[in-house]
């Protein structure tokens, strides 16, 4: 008998062997809640030429304890099964049954999970394994070996300071740290080259993380976070600040070589990170100090010739633009003769680099008709997340005195950021305002000092003794909610179906199963 597993903890869910029917069922991020008379189907296969002795069936629910309903083949296992609550509400407990191997039929198989009419509490449900009854802990190994493929994670987060009782949101935290071995991060911490530190530990589940933080001004408060998504790598780590390093690992000066580390730790400042430790589930643990190329607290300085950093702009949103003609803002990015309108005598334009950089210039084209619709007043702001943004460089009175005409604006600026505002405050007198082109330079420093060049530090096995632990940059490619009232017809619950399958009899009949679903009015 093949492991069969479904895990709620993550949207879509992960699903193996089994296609999963619902019926008065909230989706949460982290688990599935099932109201009042509602329920779940799990349909999954075993071999028709093996005779299953008996199969062991867990399933994991979230805080108090509500009666369940368990069926098999329309076979009821428990009526009204309920384990006493422990801990808190957000407190996995696991509910263990045994399955009579008599229950069990060759090829397809039903299982359901309900909950009682009248029931006032939600039941919710993270996983549901079933095993064979010799090998009672085959799907969740399965189910963990599938999770730690899943090694890329955002965290929504929020910050409290200390004495206050008023949490603040924060910026997306987003990681992912692998040495190859793909083990499952317990804690978290690590400091940036300003002096602001955080730590954090993670629930079992990766649903969210508790710790604390220091500010670069010595500020102290609590931090949390709740998952938002989760990808393998090397999905969700485009145009963020990726390292990869060869490493060694070493006692007493012998040096032996021990693989690739993959390591990347956004917490939404400007600042580079220049220091991480981490432990994994296994017990393993590390610390790194990364090698920056700039050690200055405000970033790397913008010396010598001037460079254009146009290109890193991975995204630009204007206040509004003139879509119907196809003036809109992604053009002001072009090295053409198209254009940036709005109908309006004031404008915001927010650009998005994909690394902090300390602009020391910028260049304005004008575009090409309608002298009035040229900007005269404006302020060019920076921004490390967003929502707090910085007056850089602020111009009055400006003309363009032909069409077409490229103008720089230099200013003095040594702080990197992430994201540029320029806030057209007035027009030469027209009723709209137009560009054809924004650039941004920035020092020619700027871009190796977010590259760290190697790092020190040291790994600490499990079952071994620490050793020192060392790295050299590589560059290349990759190495490696409510339920319904009157739902009419349960719903197909949408779910990761990579290795749902395990054979071709099987992958036959589930995909029948998703055809019938997909069929039934």
């Amino acid at each position: 008998m093949e492991p069969v597993f479904a895990d709620f903890s993550t949207t879509p869910a992960r699903l193996s062997n089994a296609v999963v029917g619902y019926h008065r069922c909230g989706i949460a991020p982290s688990h599935l809640a099932l109201g009042s008379d509602g329920y779940i189907k799990l349909d999954f296969t075993t071999d028709g030429h093996e005779e299953v002795a008996g199969a062991v069936l867990t399933v994991t629910t979230l805080g108090a304890g509500v009666p369940m309903d368990v069926l098999l083949n329309g076979k009821a296992v428990a009526d009204g099964l309920t384990f006493p609550g422990t801990g808190g509400h957000d407190v996995a407990q696991d509910s263990v049954l045994s399955l009579p191997g008599e229950l069990l039929m060759p090829g397809d198989n039903l299982l359901e999970i309900r909950s009682p009419a009248g029931e006032a509490e939600l039941l919710r449900l993270t996983t549901i394994t079933l095993d064979p009854a010799h090998d009672s802990g085959r799907a969740r190994r399965a189910m963990a070996a599938r999770a730690s493929a899943r090694s890329v994670f955002a965290f929504g987060t929020e910050r409290r300071p200390a004495h206050s009782t008023v949490w603040q949101p924060a910026p997306r935290l987003l990681f992912h740290i692998d040495r190859g071995d793909r083990a499952v991060p317990a804690q978290l911490s690590w400091r940036g080259t300003d002096g602001a530190e955080a730590a954090i530990a993670f629930r079992a589940d990766m649903s969210g993380f508790r710790g604390h933080y220091r500010a670069a001004d010595g500020a102290l408060g609590e931090f949390r976070g709740t998952l938002a998504d989760r990808w393998a790598y090397p999905d969700g780590t485009a145009d963020a600040p990726l390292h990869r390093f060869s490493t060694e690992e070493g006692q007493d000066g012998d040096w032996r070589p021990s693989g690739e580390l993959r390591l990347l730790l956004d917490d939404g400042r400007a600042t580079p990170v220049e220091r991480v430790s981490w432990s994994d589930r296994r017990g393993n643990a590390a610390s790194v100090t990364l090698s920056a190329a700039v050690t200055t607290a405000d970033g790397p300085a913008a010396t010598g010739e001037l460079r254009d950093i146009t290109d890193t702009v991975t995204d630009v949103e204007a206040s509004d633009e003139f879509e119907a003609a196809g003036e809109v803002a992604r053009n002001l990015l072009r090295k053409s003769r198209s254009k940036w309108l709005v109908h309006d005598d004031t404008a915001d334009l927010d650009f998005t680099l994909r690394s902090p950089a300390a602009v020391a210039s910028y260049r304005l084209t004008s575009a090409n008709d309608a002298p009035g619709r040229d900007p005269r007043e404006w302020h060019l702001q920076g921004s490390h997340d967003g929502n707090t943004w910085t007056t850089l460089d602020t111009r009055t009175g400006e003309r363009f005195t032909h069409r077409f005409e490229t103008r720089d604006f230099p200013f003095t600026n040594t702080t990197s950021y992430r994201r540029y505002r320029l806030r057209i405050t007035d027009n030469a007198g027209g009723h709209e305002i137009q560009l054809s082109q924004v650039e941004f330079l920035a020092g020619a420093d700027t871009a190796p000092a977010l590259a760290a060049s190697d790092f020190i530090g040291y790994y600490g096995p499990v079952a071994g003794a620490p050793t020192g632990y060392r790295g050299t940059t590589v560059s290349g490619p990759e190495s490696d909610a409510e339920g319904e009232k009157e739902g009419p017809r349960e719903k197909l619950l949408a779910g990761d179906l990579t290795d749902t399958a395990q054979g071709l009899d099987s992958a036959a009949r589930l995909i029948g199963k998703l055809a019938e679903y997909l069929r039934t009015p």
